[in-house]
C-alpha cells in the first residue's frame, strides 16, 4: 500500500465528492451546470479510482486513464459552453475550430487509451505493427496536448469577460489553469524522460484538492449557471483559521526537526525552546483580534461576492441591543453593536437633549471627551441630516471635495484615533451620531460599508429613540401618581377646611359654652393630624392607608353624621343591623362616606333627606348613602361619575370624591353600586366583606 499517494488521492477525492454532491444537490436543469456536475462527478470518480489502487498497490491501468480523458474533455466542454462557441454564431471562428479539434484530441486518446486492452479482447497484436511505444507516446503527447487547449480556453473565457465581471470568474480560471498547468507539467516530464515521475504523481491528488474551494467559490459566484451553493462565512472563517493552524505547525515542526538534525549537543534543548515559541506564538494569533480582524477581510475580499453575512451582522446587532437591561447599557451597546461591524476598537456616543445640542452620553474604549457639546445648527450635524452619509475622517481629510459643505469640528480633528462618524437619523431628525475609532485591520472603507452603517445606524437610532420615549413615560407616570395624590390631599383638605369653617362661623355664639370650646379644639385636634398625615402622604409621592383594622361601621356611620350636621339638609342614620364590623382604614373610610355625604346634601334642597343606613345583606355589610335630590341619568353614571377630575361643580369641586370611593370599596375587597334617575334622587350602595373574625370572640360577660 502506498499511503502518501492513498493520502494525497484520497483528499483530493473526498473534497472533489464533497463538490459534487453539492452541485446535485443545487442543479436547476441549465446546462452550464450539468456540464459543470459531469465534470466534478468525472475527476471525483477518477481520483476514487486512484486512491483504491493506491490501496491496494496497484499501478494506474487503462480504466483510470480512460477516466482522466473523459474528466478533461468535460472540464474542456464545460469552459467551451461558457465560452459560448456553440456553432453558429460564434464571436471568433478560430475557436471553435480549437474546441472541435480538442474533441477529437480527446477521442484520439481515449482509443489509445483503449487500443490495447480491445486488441487482446480481439485476439489481434497488441501493437498492430506500430513502432516500438507508438501508442504509449501517442497517449502522453494526447495528455500533454489537452491540458495546452484548456489553457487556451482560460485564457480566452477571461479576456473574453467583461472587466467587471472578471471577479464571477476569477477563481474558476484560476482553479482550472492550475489543474491544466499541473497536468501539463506531469506528462511534458513524462514524455520528455519516457517515464512518470512518482513524486509528481503522487502530489497531483493534493494539488486537486487545493483547487475545490477555488472551484466552490466561483460556483457561488454565478448563480445564472443554476447551481446554488451557500458558504457560510463563519465556516470559511473557521476552516480557514484551522487549515493555517495546521499549515503552520507542519512548518514549526519541520523546522524543529532540522534544528534537532543540526543543532549537535543542543539540538534537543533547541528544538525543545522553539518548539514552545511557536506554539505561544500561535496561541497569541488564534486570540489577537487584529489578526482575526484581517483574515475576515482577507476572506471577504477574495472569496466572497459580499463583504458581509448580512442575515448574521442583523442577528448579532439585534442580539446587542436587545440585551440591554437598562438605558445606560443599551447606549454602551449600540456603540458596541455598530464598532463590531468595521472592527473598530471602540467608540463614543452623541445624542441630542433638549436644549438641541448633541452630548456625549457613553462611550466604549475610548477616553471620556468631557463636556464637548456639539449644536445641531452646526455644519456637521446639519451634513449628517441632510446627506445621511457616514463621515470617513481620513478620507475627508484627504479630500474634502467629497464633503462639500462639512467644517469639521475642532474638538473632532483633535480627537486621537477618530476614525468614522455614523448618524443615527429617525425618520428625517438626527437623533445622534457616533464616532468610531481606528479598525484593528487595514480596511478598506466602500460603498458596502456605508450602505451597512447607514441602516444599522437608523436600526439603533429607532431603539434609543424607544428607549429615551420610555424613560419620559416613566417621569410622566411619576408625575402622574404625584397630582393624583395631589388631588386626593385637595380634596380632603377641602373637607377639613369646610369642618373648621363652621367651628369659627359657630364660635361667635357659642365661644363662652365649655361643652362647644373643649369639641371645637378636639375638631381641631383630629384636623391637624389628618393634615399632617396627608403632608406625609404627598411627600412620599403616594397614596397610604392605614393597616387595616377592625371598625364598628355604625359608630363611624354616626361620626360621619355628626361631622356633617352643620350642613342642610342635615343627615340621618338608619342602623338596621348592630355589630357589623369589616376590616378597613377607619378616617379613609369616614372621609370616603364623608363625600358622598357632602355631595348628596349638595344635590338636594333643604327640604329634602340625606340618609346614611347600615344593613346586613349575608357575609357582607351594606352602607346606603340616600338622598332624594336632582340625580343623575344612566349615561353620566356609566361614562362620567367615576372618572377623576371631571367634576359638575366648576371650580368648587375636584372630580375625585366618588373615584376615590370606588377605589377604596374595590381595595377592601367590596363593590359599589349606584341607583339614580333625574329629578329622583340618588343612592350609593357600598358593600364591604364582614370581619369574621370579630364574630368569632366570645361575647363579654354582663357587669
Amino acid at each position: 500500500m502506498d499511503l502518501v499517494s492513498l493520502l494525497s488521492y484520497g483528499l483530493g477525492a473526498g473534497l472533489f465528492l464533497a463538490l459534487t454532491a453539492l452541485l446535485a444537490i443545487g442543479w436547476r436543469g441549465r446546462v452550464e451546470g450539468g456540464l459543470l456536475l459531469a465534470a466534478s462527478g468525472l475527476t471525483t470518480a477518477w481520483l476514487l479510482l486512484l486512491a483504491a489502487q493506491a490501496f491496494f498497490g496497484a499501478e494506474p491501468g487503462p480504466g483510470a486513464q480512460a477516466l482522466e480523458t473523459l474528466r478533461t474533455v468535460a472540464w474542456l466542454a464545460f469552459l467551451t459552453r461558457l465560452l459560448g462557441y456553440r456553432g453558429a454564431g460564434a464571436p471568433t471562428r478560430g475557436l471553435p475550430r480549437l474546441a472541435l479539434g480538442l474533441y477529437g484530441l480527446g477521442a484520439l486518446t481515449l482509443l489509445a487509451t483503449l487500443a490495447e486492452p480491445l486488441l487482446r479482447v480481439l485476439g489481434l497484436p497488441g501493437t498492430l505493427g506500430l513502432p516500438e511505444h507508438a501508442l504509449e507516446n501517442l497517449l502522453l503527447a494526447g495528455h500533454v496536448l489537452l491540458p495546452v487547449g484548456g489553457l487556451l480556453l482560460v485564457e480566452q473565457l477571461y479576456r473574453n469577460t467583461p472587466v467587471d465581471r472578471r471577479w464571477a470568474i476569477k477563481f474558476l480560471c484560476l482553479g482550472l489553469g492550475g489543474i491544466f498547468a499541473y497536468d501539463f507539467y506531469l506528462y511534458a516530464d513524462a514524455l520528455l524522460f519516457h517515464r512518470v515521475d512518482p513524486a509528481i504523481w503522487t502530489a497531483r491528488g493534493a494539488i486537486y484538492a487545493l483547487v475545490v474551494p477555488l472551484l466552490a467559490v466561483a460556483v457561488k459566484r454565478n448563480a445564472q449557471w443554476s447551481v446554488s451553493i451557500f458558504a457560510s462565512k463563519t465556516i470559511v472563517f473557521h476552516s480557514a483559521t484551522l487549515v493555517g493552524a495546521g499549515a503552520y505547525l507542519l512548518i514549526m515542526a519541520a523546522a524543529g526537526y532540522y534544528i534537532r538534525a543540526h543543532g549537535g549537543e543542543w539540538g534537543t534543548t533547541l528544538q525543545a525552546v522553539f518548539l514552545f515559541g511557536a506554539a505561544v506564538l500561535l496561541a497569541l494569533l488564534l486570540f489577537s483580534g487584529a489578526a482575526r480582524a484581517r483574515l475576515k477581510l482577507f476572506l471577504n475580499r477574495h472569496f466572497f461576492e459580499y463583504k458581509y453575512d448580512y442575515r448574521e451582522e442583523w442577528l448579532r446587532l439585534i442580539h446587542t441591543l436587545a440585551g440591554a437591561r437598562t438605558g445606560q447599557e443599551l447606549r454602551e451597546n449600540a456603540i458596541q453593536a455598530v464598532a463590531a461591524i468595521v472592527e473598530s476598537t471602540g467608540g463614543i456616543l452623541w445624542l441630542r437633549d433638549e436644549t438641541e445640542t448633541f452630548r456625549p452620553v457613553a462611550r466604549n474604549h475610548l477616553p471620556d471627551p468631557g463636556d464637548v457639546r456639539e449644536p445641531a445648527s452646526g455644519s456637521l450635524a446639519r451634513f449628517l441630516e441632510t446627506r445621511e452619509l457616514v463621515v470617513d475622517l481620513t478620507e475627508c481629510a484627504r479630500e474634502p471635495e467629497l464633503y462639500a459643505g462639512l467644517v469639521v469640528p475642532e474638538w473632532l480633528a483633535g480627537m486621537p484615533r477618530a476614525w468614522l462618524v455614523v448618524p443615527l437619523l429617525q425618520g428625517p431628525s438626527l437623533l445622534g451620531f457616533i464616532v468610531l475609532s481606528e479598525s484593528r485591520a487595514h480596511f478598506t472603507f466602500n460603498w458596502e460599508d456605508t450602505d451597512l452603517l447607514k441602516t444599522v445606524g437608523r436600526q439603533v437610532a429607532s431603539y434609543l429613540a424607544l428607549m429615551r420615549a420610555t424613560e419620559q413615560l416613566a417621569d410622566a407616570r411619576q408625575f402622574e401618581t404625584f397630582n393624583r395624590v395631589s388631588a386626593f390631599v385637595v380634596h380632603d383638605l377641602k373637607n377639613l377646611v369646610a369642618q373648621l369653617s363652621l367651628v369659627v362661623s359657630n364660635s361667635k355664639r357659642h365661644l363662652q359654652n365649655p361643652a362647644f370650646v373643649e369639641d371645637a379644639i378636639r375638631t381641631v385636634d383630629n384636623a391637624v393630624a389628618k393634615m399632617n398625615r396627608m403632608l406625609e402622604q404627598l411627600r412620599r409621592n403616594r397614596l397610604q392607608w392605614k393597616p387595616a383594622q377592625s371598625v364598628d361601621v355604625a359608630e363611624v356611620l354616626a361620626e360621619v353624621a355628626k361631622v356633617r350636621s352643620g350642613a342642610a339638609p342635615v343627615p340621618r342614620v338608619e342602623v338596621r343591623a348592630e355589630a357589623l364590623r369589616v376590616l378597613a382604614d377607619r378616617d379613609r373610610l369616614a372621609a370616603v362616606l364623608g363625600h358622598l355625604v357632602q355631595n348628596a346634601q349638595e344635590a338636594t334642597g333643604k327640604g329634602g333627606h340625606v340618609t346614611l343606613r347600615l344593613v346586613r345583606e349575608a357575609d357582607a355589610a351594606v352602607i346606603e348613602v340616600e338622598d332624594d335630590g336632582v340625580g343623575m341619568d344612566a349615561e353620566f353614571v356609566r361614562e362620567r361619575l367615576f372618572k377623576p377630575f371631571d367634576t359638575t361643580k366648576g371650580n368648587a369641586g375636584m372630580g375625585v370624591g366618588a373615584y376615590e370611593a370606588r377605589e377604596f370599596v374595590r381595595a377592601h375587597g367590596g363593590t359599589i353600586d349606584v341607583r339614580s334617575a333625574p329629578g329622583e334622587g340618588t343612592t350609593f350602595r357600598l358593600r364591604f366583606p364582614l370581619n369574621r373574625e370579630d364574630e368569632r370572640l366570645p361575647a363579654a360577660s354582663p357587669a
